[in-house]
């Protein structure tokens, strides 16, 4: 038998922008993984496209690196609680956790709902404030907030017992007291702080590493008892096909070897798995055998799934299926049905759709597919605006074409049969002078002010907001608070229906006929419309071009050209002076619309339009 690794296996757990992926970071940078003269991309953890333009972990992420003869696994987990499916099923592969809280921000919402998942986990953490070089950093203050926090989460004697460290991640330094980094001087340049994921003035990420290995004992010896394995997170490559990801419980794995898989409902299937590999580094490695205690990646088992167990034929060990709390939004994915549609797109049919929607399940656990009346729509519900708005926006660089309805909260029936929805934390910074327009808005919104504190000039504000309330207030939040304020929010629990409230009041300019918009019909229709267009946009009768002063809908003709005539007046055409177009993000468009509206995405396009694109037809149906 090969000689046994000592392991350790942890997760970076934290509120979103904490400096999770930054710390990774420092562990990768300071363990030898790379070369010296390797060019390293900040947040190197953060691999995918929409994660590296919008600065934030969505998919968990595994790598491990070497200290002394420990091998550390670490799991790179999203912040958003849009995600946080990734990080409730990682919970049983870990030792550990180390839980990441700004120095200034304090405990924050996704804080709370990360530790609770650790806790009851069984999981003793470890604390690191980081950030500790900010201005307005209160440091003694903020560990006292995560005590108190420890303590409402109703955490053991032992988990209350954890380690404090302290830490500037972006520079790789780690101390045990923060006197420690009184003296030192972070170098700018230019604007910009230099990052130096290596450490700086002597100082580094050693004392983590050390706190690391004596607060956890390395995995136990289990080689010779049965194996159990259980499959934690899904990846797929082109080569190889579907790969399950996981610890081994207890066991020992081997490559081609024939195995037992219990599935969901307790049917055991025989497979045969291809190729076992482990992290080394940021690469998965393939070898002959891996032992308990390690994370590894198996392929060969083309139908494996989320929570189920790799184990022993002859002697089957299930372990128990991982549960994910379930959706709280919903809404229909349908085929595009604009007269522009099939122009960009390569992929846009209902088949297509639901291929990818299939696809999209084995991976995103948190995700729920359910078929419609109309065969060429499907109910997608999600953990959260942001949650759906990554699928759909993969789905459009990846070249398909569909149109999205509006965002619709999930009700539930309670134990009289009562209406309950979903009521989510809302945590508000805004500076004091917009304070009272966000309280009167969430009031509003149904919303119940749980907690307001001020100091220096900003305003912290708690609230307990139905979810339905939320959607499409962030941008009149941006608004109000001249992009000035934070906003941070987490479904806490379903309660009782909290009644009607109010939805959008502009109606909106809707296109009479297909064409290209010209200036001057622009110019004249926007003394009463803020345009979603420019000049030499293509439309379409039932496009939506921009929004109404007055709350009812209203039909424009944006592609109407001048008369020609054969007087001229010198210069009169170059004074035409529009205003800028208003550009919607995905996100900003799903908020928008109305019940009867859609959000028609195409690879290179976001637009909006009426359900139905005919005024006959929409006076026809009133009741949408």
């Amino acid at each position: 038998m090969t000689e046994r690794q000592k392991i350790i296996n942890i997760a970076v757990i934290a509120h979103v922008d904490a400096g999770k992926s930054t710390l990774v970071d420092a562990f990768l940078a300071q363990s030898g993984v790379f070369r010296d003269n390797e060019q390293v991309v900040d947040c190197v953890m953060d691999s995918d496209d929409i994660e590296r333009e919008r600065g934030i972990t969505i998919y968990s992420k595994n790598c491990s690196v070497m200290h002394g003869d420990v091998k550390i696994n670490i799991v790179d987990t999203p912040g958003h609680a849009d995600f946080s499916s990734e990080v409730e099923r990682i919970m049983k592969t870990v030792d550990t956790v180390i839980l990441l809280v700004d120095s200034s921000e304090g405990p924050m919402p996704q804080t709370r709902f990360v530790l609770k998942k650790s806790l009851e986990a069984g999981i003793d953490p470890i604390l690191l404030i980081n950030k500790i070089d900010k201005k307005d950093a209160r440091i003694d203050e903020v560990v006292d907030e995560v005590y108190e926090l420890f303590m409402d989460l109703e955490a053991s004697d032992s988990q209350l017992d954890f380690p404090i460290l302290y830490g500037i991640a972006r520079q790789g330094i780690v101390v045990r007291d923060p006197e420690e980094v009184k003296d030192i001087s972070i170098e700018k340049g230019g604007s910009k702080i230099r990052k130096s994921a290596k450490g700086q003035d002597g100082l580094d990420i050693t004392p983590l590493f050390e706190t690391i290995i004596n607060h956890c004992s390395a995995y136990p010896d289990k080689r010779e008892e049965p194996l159990q394995l259980q499959i934690s997170t899904l990846a797929y490559d082109d080569y190889i096909g579907r790969l399950g990801i996981g610890r081994i419980t207890q066991g020992i794995i081997r490559e081609g070897q024939t195995l037992a898989v219990a599935k969901d409902g307790g049917e055991i299937v025989q497979k045969k798995i291809n190729q076992v590999f482990v992290y080394k580094g940021l690469k998965r490695v393939p070898v002959k055998e891996a032992q308990a205690g390690d994370i590894v990646v198996v392929s060969g088992i083309s139908d494996i799934s989320i929570g189920e167990t790799i184990t022993d034929p002859e002697d089957p060990q299930p372990m128990e299926m991982i549960s994910i709390e379930e959706p709280t939004l919903s809404m229909n994915f349908m085929v595009n049905t604009s007269p522009f549609a099939g122009k960009v797109g390569k992929y846009v049919t209902s088949r297509h759709i639901k291929e990818r929607l299939e696809k999209e399940l084995e991976v995103n656990v948190g995700l729920l597919v359910e078929p419609t009346d109309s065969t060429d729509s499907f109910k997608v519900s999600g953990r959260g605006e942001l949650h759906l708005s990554i699928l759909i926006e993969n789905m459009r660089r990846e070249g398909y074409e569909l149109a999205v309805s509006k965002p619709e909260v999930i009700m539930r029936r309670g134990e009289n049969n009562e209406v309950l929805e979903p009521v989510e934390e809302v945590v508000i910074s805004v500076p004091d002078e917009y304070a009272g327009a966000v309280i009167s808005n969430l009031n509003i919104r149904k919303g119940l002010m749980t907690e307001m504190s001020s100091s220096n000039g900003f305003s912290r504000i708690e609230y307990m907001v139905p979810t339905r309330g939320l959607l499409g207030f962030r941008t009149e939040f941006i608004n109000e608070t001249r992009g000035e304020g934070t906003l941070v929010r987490r479904f806490d629990s379903f309660q009782e229906f909290k009644g009607d409230i109010p939805q959008r009041t502009n109606g909106v300019a809707i296109a009479q006929e297909e064409g290209v918009a010209t200036p001057y019909a622009l110019f004249n229709t926007q003394e009463r419309v803020r345009m979603f267009i420019a000049p030499g946009t293509h439309v379409y009768e039932g496009m939506i071009v921009g929004m109404n002063s007055r709350n009812d809908d209203m039909v424009v003709n944006p592609c109407k050209a001048k008369k020609q005539t054969n007087m001229r007046a010198a210069g009169s055409d170059d004074n035409i002076k529009l205003a800028p177009p208003v550009i919607f993000s995905l996100e900003e468009a799903l908020e928008f619309i109305n019940n009867d509206e859609l959000v028609e995405v195409v690879p290179d396009d976001i637009r909006l339009r009426k359900k139905y694109l005919k005024e006959l037809e929409r006076r026809r149906n009133r009741e949408y």
